[in-house]
Formats: structure tokens, sequence, C-alpha cells
């Protein structure tokens, strides 16, 4: 059977594609892969045209060796090419953690290129003060995986604090994407950790380009994702076409935990999209007082 690739400067991706109709593009996350977005691609697959690829690093992709091929603007283009090289002029755009940093950049460099983006456990790493830890702890997982193999940091990565939620409310869906992970390629994991994790620029320093990106964003976050929970609600005041909406009781892998109020979400998103009902916050909701229009 071929292996389904498409090539993004120079660098084979794999993808996987179901269905007809307007594209939904889903962009997975470190611990993930095509195979994270099954419970979306089942359901979104019914009526629209869906396609998942496996990042740079993530085999059947390529692993490139050179750590020059790996970086937050790669992971950007690698969205904008896997669209391009499957005819996609425009798509709506779902991502996930790291897939979710791709998005938006994405985003912020091809609006043109996007209905809309789901932008999803964005932000670790970004807060004020958590950078310099965030990055050591990239490099140091980096180490690990390269000295103690894959299986080692799958066991280790799917019981920190924002994925034993995942664990305690689905323990055999867990069990299947800790086992998957483990699968991963040790190069191409430990090559993403160094250069695209640890060296992507904090959300909030591109203040200026999010606050004058015109497309309409959905924004999601698990209660207990500490690390994200901040620099959501940051986009969400910070975008001017982002609604949000948190999970109760729920972690970083929101589109395993809690799959059905996942998709009926974005259903209801890309819906409203479609139909232009998704605009820019009204002005009057940004009044300093709370109980009288601005100017009253």
């Amino acid at each position: 059977m071929k292996v389904p690739y498409v090539i993004s400067d120079g660098v084979k991706l794999y993808y996987e594609e179901y269905g007809q109709g307007e594209t939904v593009l889903f962009v997975h996350e470190m611990a993930g892969d095509v195979r994270s977005w099954a419970p979306q691609i089942r359901y979104f697959s019914r009526l629209y045209r869906c396609i998942a690829y496996n990042a740079r690093g993530y085999p059947p992709s390529e692993a490139p060796e050179d750590a020059a091929a790996y970086s937050q603007a790669q992971a950007a283009e690698d969205v904008a090419n896997v669209l391009r090289d499957l005819g996609v002029a425009k798509a709506h755009v779902v991502g996930l953690s790291m897939g979710a940093f791709a998005s938006l950049h994405f985003g912020l460099k091809f609006p043109q290129m996007a209905h809309s983006l789901v932008v999803a456990g964005c932000g670790h790493g970004s807060a004020r003060g958590e950078e310099k830890q965030f990055r050591a702890d990239a490099d140091r997982l980096a180490s690990e995986v390269e000295a103690k193999g894959m299986k080692r940091l799958a066991d280790v990565y799917a019981r920190n604090a924002s994925r034993v939620q995942f664990e305690q409310k689905d323990p055999k869906g867990w069990a299947e994407w800790r086992d998957a992970f483990a699968e991963h390629s040790t190069m191409g994991t430990a090559m993403t950790l160094r250069n695209v994790q640890g060296k992507r620029p904090s959300l909030l320093d591109l203040e200026d380009a999010i606050a004058a990106l015109k497309v309409p964003v959905l924004l999601i976050a698990g209660d207990e994702d500490d690390p994200a929970l901040e620099v959501t609600l940051w986009l969400k005041r910070t975008l001017p076409m982002a609604g949000l909406s948190i999970f109760p009781k729920s972690g970083h892998t929101v589109n395993l935990e809690e799959p059905a109020l996942f998709n009926g979400l974005v259903q209801e998103f890309l819906w409203r999209v479609e139909a232009g009902a998704w605009g820019a916050r009204d002005r009057r909701a940004l009044a300093s007082s709370t109980m009288f229009p601005e100017n009253e």
C-alpha cells in the first residue's frame, strides 16, 4: 500500500484524509500524532474533508537529523504547505498544544488561508516567569529520551500534572495514547523538544500581531491545565475575534478527555463561522463600569 505524503520544504509529511466538503485540518500535540485525532475525524468527516498529518520528526513522516529543520516558524510553514500540496486554498485549522501554537502562528503568518482557528491547550511556557523553566524542562526531557528511550519517556510524561485527569477519566484511552506516544522516534522527539518546544517565542511577546489577527478563533482549555489557563485568558482578551471555553475537571488532552464536549463545541463554532455569525467582540463589552454603559 502506498503511503500518502505531502512535501514541506523538502521533508515528507505523512497524512490521512477522510470525508468531503470544506476542509478541516488537525494539527497534533507533542505527545500525539494523527491517531490522537481519531474521535474528531470520525465525527467531522461525516460533514467535512478532514486532514491530519504527522509533524516532521514523527514517523512515518521524515525525521531530519539537522536541528535547523525544526522550529516554531517551520511548524507554521508546514501547516501551510500541507494545505497547498493538497490543493486547499483555505481551511478551518484545529490544533492542540504544540499543534495549537503551530495553528496560531499559521494564522498570524497566513491569515488569508484560515477560515478559522481552534486553539486548544495553548500557552505552556509563555507566561512571564515560566519561560526559563519550560525551556530547561524541554532540554532535560530531550536528554532523558535520548538516554532512556521513548517507552521510559512516555511512562513518565503520561503521568504529569496535566495528564493525570485523562488517566482518571478514561484509563483505556489514556493507555492507548501513552502507548502510541512510546512508538515515536527518539531522535525526532528530542529534536522537537529542543528546537520547537524549547525555542519558541512567548506568545506574550507577539501581542501586537495577535491583537491584529482578524480570523475567528475558538480557545479551549482544561480548568486543571494550569500552564495553559493564564495564557489562554490573555489570548481571549487580546484576540479580537476569540471565544473561550474552559472544560471542567479537565487537563491538557481535552480532545481525548472530553471528545463529545470538544466535538460539539467545535461543530457549533464552525457552523457560526460559516454562517458569518462569529464576529469581533462588541466594544460595549469593554466598558470600565460593570453597571453602566460607556459614556453614561
